[in-house]
């Protein structure tokens, strides 16, 4: 069997009748990119971990999508990100929560969990581990969006007025890979900016393995995107993993059923992107839409939102 990468950009996308034809264009562009750097490595033999690493810190540096330098604001005008790594052969794990200042933060939980005996670092004690292994920071300015700062304005005062709606556009934001390599072993990769306007301190369910992030080649590996806080409670990918090693479920009614029938259950919105053991992929959602795309050996590119 060959290689197989899929990556999404969020859900919670911008309404159809409001994705300009510029906008859509430039979005498709990103993942097509993302999904080239991670295919670059798979196709010449590399680890699926390399990959997800390599094709979230592509959709880090674009812009458009909340994670790295598209980061959405806290209520205080900061940033503040989190991120995730797992390999699905050995189960090991890095994650960063609450940190700014690393140009790609997927990095840093990668660092976490090769430099250190940790899983989840957050504060000063994660940076410095980033800066002691030689990772690039980036100053304030990289990270501010003229787009993003107009949301947390008009966030704040619809929260003022009383008017906030549930837009999943401002709720969600999250950008993720997974991946099977050549010799079968499975990895997946998450990075968020978190919630418009969440409060400092807020962490959601990227960083958090078995929520929103989880490899283990006997079954899958999964990025998801949404309502953290549902996430979290469900432990959304542990469950997909769970019903699919102890019930015989496949990733398709596994991931389907916990995305459309249990999230729903808690009014969770989003959805996620995986990977099974043999290479076939489901992105499941339960909102409007979902930036998504795969490739792979025997596989047709697709680059979908709604």
């Amino acid at each position: 069997m060959g290689y197989t990468l899929a990556i999404h950009g969020g859900a919670g996308v911008i309404p159809r009748d409001r994705l300009t034809c510029a906008r859509e264009a430039d979005v498709r562009a990103a993942l097509d990119r993302a999904l080239n750097a991670g295919e670059d490595v798979l196709s010449t033999g590399g680890s699926a971990l390399d990959a997800v690493t390599a094709a979230v810190c592509a959709l880090e540096d674009e812009p458009l999508f909340n994670a790295g330098r598209g980061a959405v604001f806290t209520r205080e005008g900061c940033h503040e990100m989190d991120a995730a790594v797992m390999n699905g052969s050995d189960r090991r794990a890095g994650c960063v929560a609450g940190i700014f200042g690393p140009r790609n933060p997927v990095r840093l939980a990668r660092c976490v969990m090769e430099r250190t005996d940790h899983v989840l670092m957050i504060g000063e004690g994660a940076l410095r581990l980033g800066r002691e292994a030689g990772l690039e920071d980036a100053p304030a300015e990289y990270f501010f969006t003229q787009e993003r700062y107009d949301t947390l304005q008009e966030t704040l005062r619809m929260e003022a007025a009383g008017t906030l709606d549930d837009d999943p556009a401002r709720r969600h934001g999250t950008v993720g890979a997974v991946a099977r390599d050549l010799s079968g072993g499975l990895a997946a990769a998450t990075s968020t900016g978190g919630m418009t306007a969440k409060r400092p301190g807020r962490v959601g369910d990227s960083p958090l393995i078995g929520a929103g992030t989880f490899a283990d080649d006997r079954t899958c590996a999964i990025s998801a995107t949404g309502d953290g806080e549902a996430f979290i409670r469900l432990s959304v990918a542990h469950e997909i993993d769970a019903r699919m090693r102890l019930a015989g479920e496949t990733l398709s009614e596994a991931a389907d059923h916990v995305v459309k029938v249990e999230l729903a259950r808690l009014n969770g919105s989003g959805g996620l992107v995986a990977v099974n053991a043999e290479g076939r992929v489901a992105a499941p959602f339960n909102c409007e839409g979902m930036y998504r795309g795969w490739t792979g050996d025997g596989l047709e590119r697709s680059i979908l939102i709604y």
